[in-house]
């Protein structure tokens, strides 16, 4: 029996392994609940954005969306072979905001995301992203750990 509780699920992923765990965890409650999965990379420009664009900001654009077509691809894949329908989403921007801005825009019911491949520094300067997004979401969110103790 198919559950009408979700219909669109968004599962954000950085492609790395933090999130895998996360895209497993999407794709089961998708197939359990008959929705359709979006699966969303965001290409990270808010760093850049006081930056002239040159030939070098292109170079690091072009890594970092190569990067995220490859990370939605292995959601799609993995959605394939469970039978669940995958539709893929690349934006650029800051990546909380363009999570809760296309989970609000989309009608998306629920929001899967790992804790992303930030950590120890990075976090401290950059901010976690699955906690902006928790914080400022009006749609539940679901934050899986990759299982491994930091």
């Amino acid at each position: 029996m198919m559950s009408e509780f979700y219909k669109n699920i968004m599962i954000a992923t950085d492609g790395s392994e933090n999130t895998s765990r996360a895209v497993n965890y999407g794709i089961e409650i998708a197939k359990l609940s008959g929705a359709t999965v979006h699966a969303f990379y965001v290409v990270d420009t808010s760093s850049f954005s006081s930056v002239p664009m040159d030939a070098g900001w292109e170079a690091m654009y072009q890594i970092l969306k190569k990067e995220g077509e490859k990370a939605v691809s292995e959601v799609k894949e993995i959605g394939d072979l469970a039978g669940v329908k995958v539709e893929v989403m690349l934006n650029e921007g800051h990546p909380s905001d363009e999570i809760i801005n296309f989970a609000k825009e989309n009608e998306i019911d629920l929001i899967i995301m790992g804790t992303l491949g930030k950590s120890g520094i990075d976090r401290f300067l950059l901010g976690s992203v699955a906690e902006k997004v928790v914080r400022n979401s009006s749609v539940p969110v679901m934050v899986v750990r990759s299982g491994e103790k930091t």
